[in-house]
């Protein structure tokens, strides 16, 4: 029985469970809430792994640029790229989710939140802090602390100035990104554990929802996927084949054909890394791109190239905030933008990661985290899209920086085109 189990794919498992979900909520009503504890335990492994999957990731992401003089005319081209672009499209999910307000309307009023995280909300509005007293607690005065506290923030700048340093320590940091590149791919194994449960707590969840919240909810979470795909197709339709067109200067048509492999692999597995081997195939093959420019950049871009994720973590915080009636300012906004961008550098790119990072941004504006176990019956079926945007924009941004620094054949992209 197992063996037929696990031979269905992971996203058929979840699909099932969904649909499945909702038939029991709705035919066992509001009684449909004493299964919710499978749907809390799924969601508390989920934020389980926030911290040490932020902290090897990111260091490990950091330091396998390898060298800093890599940080040369491909290096900070292909960085700069990743970072704007991120920031287009976290602000895009934001103003999506502000134009249309997908969580308006739905009452939630028979949900028990957690008391200690309404106190500790009422308490940061109480006591607002300035400008200043906001930098200051950026910098980690003790990283085990912000650790065990889950202050994501501080966790990233030092995850970030400890991939540095392993950098400019060379030869003698080596043994210590050995470290945290074997810590980074045994929390991907362990994000993929976590995963296999899915099924049983979308299945729970949804049940949850449909016989708890009826009708509303499940239309709420269906506009949240529209815009989902929506927020995706706008990042690769005017984005990426922006950077094609204007900055690479390339037939846009010519440029997707060439990637419909990876495009095709990207949203079968929901994977950036399990794509990883036919992205490389299709910048080297179909899109003209050098050697050193598609290993460099793809490979960079499959760790902290996350638009898409970018872009839903926007969006869903803002679907949460308008749920559960939270208020949110200018300066939260900022820090939604700030941690979307560096979160979707965090997330390892695996089915499931995006869903473990809005635990990271939730946390940071104090958008209750019940609502990741709102969404997490639907996130398969969003994680599909956003990583085939991932996946494109890894191509798009390589494509690009290897025709600004001359390292594009362009007779062989035409070429592999005809074929």
């Amino acid at each position: 029985m197992f063996k037929a189990w696990f031979s269905i794919p992971l996203w058929q498992r979840v699909i099932g469970a969904l649909i499945l979900g909702i038939i029991v909520g709705w035919a066992w009503g509001p009684e449909a809430e004493s299964i919710k504890i499978i749907g809390d335990i799924f969601v508390a492994f989920i934020k389980m792994l926030v911290v040490p999957l932020i902290f090897f990731s990111l260091v490990a992401g950091v330091a396998s640029i390898g060298d800093i003089r890599k940080l040369g005319s491909v290096g900070w081209r292909a960085l700069l790229i990743f970072v704007v672009t991120g920031q287009m499209a976290v602000w895009l999910g934001l103003g999506l989710g502000t134009l249309t307000q997908p969580g308006s309307g739905v009452d939630t009023s028979v949900i028990e939140m957690d008391q200690s995280r309404l106190e500790r909300a009422q308490d940061a509005q109480d006591n607002a802090k300035s400008l200043s007293e906001m930098v200051l607690e950026i910098v980690p005065s003790s990283p085990v602390q912000v650790m065990a506290d889950v202050n994501v923030l501080p966790l990233i700048v030092f995850s970030l100035l400890l991939g540095i340093g392993i950098l400019m320590a060379k030869e003698e940091g080596e043994p210590v990104l050995k470290i945290f590149e074997s810590g980074s791919v045994v929390m991907q194994k362990v994000t993929m554990v976590v995963m296999e449960l899915t099924p049983f707590g979308v299945f729970a969840l949804m049940a949850w929802v449909a016989g708890t919240l009826g009708f509303d909810a499940l239309q709420a979470l269906g506009i949240l996927v529209l815009l989902n795909y929506l927020g995706c197709f706008l990042i690769i339709g005017l984005i990426y084949a922006s950077m094609i067109k204007f900055v690479a200067k390339l037939p846009v048509i010519d440029f997707f054909r060439g990637i419909i492999d990876a495009i095709a692999v990207s949203y079968s597995t929901a994977s950036s890394n399990a794509t990883l081997p036919v992205t490389l195939r299709c910048a080297r093959r179909n899109l003209g791109v050098s050697n050193s420019v598609a290993s460099f950049v793809i490979s960079l871009g499959a760790t902290i190239n996350m638009n898409g994720t970018a872009m839903y973590l926007g969006l869903a915080t803002l679907f949460g905030a308008q749920i559960f009636g939270v208020d949110l300012t200018w300066g939260d906004y900022f820090l939604i933008s700030v941690l979307g961008t560096l979160g979707a550098i965090g997330a390892a790119g695996i089915p499931g990661s995006g869903l473990i990072m809005m635990a990271l941004v939730f946390g940071a504006v104090d958008v209750p985290l019940e609502t990741i176990a709102l969404v997490a019956g639907v996130d398969r079926i969003m994680d599909m899209m956003r990583t085939t945007t991932n996946v494109s924009g890894d191509a798009a941004v390589a494509t690009t920086v290897a025709s600004l620094t001359g390292e594009l054949d362009r007779e062989e992209m035409i070429s592999a085109d005809d074929v």
